[in-house]
């Protein structure tokens, strides 16, 4: 099988040695490109590379959709965080272990971030402002009812696969780009972001994270778990206290790291 993940990044960063399975890809490259920087471009072929403050690692993904299509499968991780190899610890999933798992599934998803406390909703709506969320449920309703009851169900859980990870074969990569971008676009009619931000900006690529379970659920598609691994500082005890900060109302800063 020939397996291409993609592994958005804004700026230079050390990447997998595997070039055949990885391809490193500057994301919003129209305006973060640099000399030097060899990296593929977002901002190549059909794409929204502009949209980047607002998509985050999506644009890499809709770059691949419209432009690339010479593998079996195709991922997309960031570059501080990667699916983790079963045979090296230290290193990210290798294209024979790709392939091994797509044996019998359709989907590599992340493990899933569990809550516990407080529900797929209430997490979002801690974090970020709530009318995007709110907005969405109403384009999902009104373009794509038959995905209502799987979008409420997501809401209601207390755990997601998250970080817009996956590998896919190329087929579901297709069909769930299609559902993506065609559900954000109509999206960003209804949503006026123009006093948002920097951060609340991002509210595309937050609402991916969310749709990728509502995809999964209402296609019953079959995905396996594999676990994931962080490359440099955690900010653990930064994201414990920003947390519980939002769990309780009080306004913060960042939110993710």
């Amino acid at each position: 099988m020939d397996a291409k993940v993609l592994v958005a990044a804004h700026k230079v960063f050390p990447m997998p040695v595997d070039k055949k399975t990885y391809l490193p890809v500057l994301v919003g490259a129209v305006k973060n490109f640099k000399q030097g920087i060899k990296f593929q471009r977002d901002d190549t072929g059909k794409n929204i590379s502009e949209k980047n403050p607002h998509y985050n690692e999506l644009t890499a993904m809709y770059w691949a959709w419209k432009n690339f299509d010479t593998s079996d499968a195709i991922g997309l991780v960031q570059y501080r965080r990667f699916f983790k190899s079963y045979e090296d610890k230290n290193g990210p999933l290798t294209d024979e272990e790709i392939a091994d798992i797509l044996k019998t599934t359709d989907v590599i998803l992340p493990t899933k971030r569990h809550y516990y406390i407080e529900t797929n909703y209430s997490h979002y709506v801690h974090a970020h402002k709530s009318d995007p969320l709110d907005k969405l449920r109403y384009v999902i309703a009104t373009y794509y009812p038959d995905y209502l009851d799987s979008f409420d169900k997501v809401m209601h859980r207390r755990s997601a696969h998250m970080f817009n990870m996956f590998i896919m074969k190329k087929q579901f990569f297709d069909q769930y780009s299609q559902f993506l971008f065609n559900v954000l676009d109509i999206l960003e009619q209804q949503l006026d972001i123009s006093n948002y931000s920097q951060q609340d900006s991002r509210v595309y690529g937050y609402l991916g994270e969310l749709l990728m379970d509502v995809w999964v659920e209402k296609n019953r598609v079959r995905y396996t778990e594999v676990r994931w691994y962080e490359v440099g500082p955690k900010h653990l005890m930064k994201k414990y206290f920003y947390f519980f900060c939002r769990r309780f109302g009080l306004e913060v800063g960042k939110t993710h790291f």
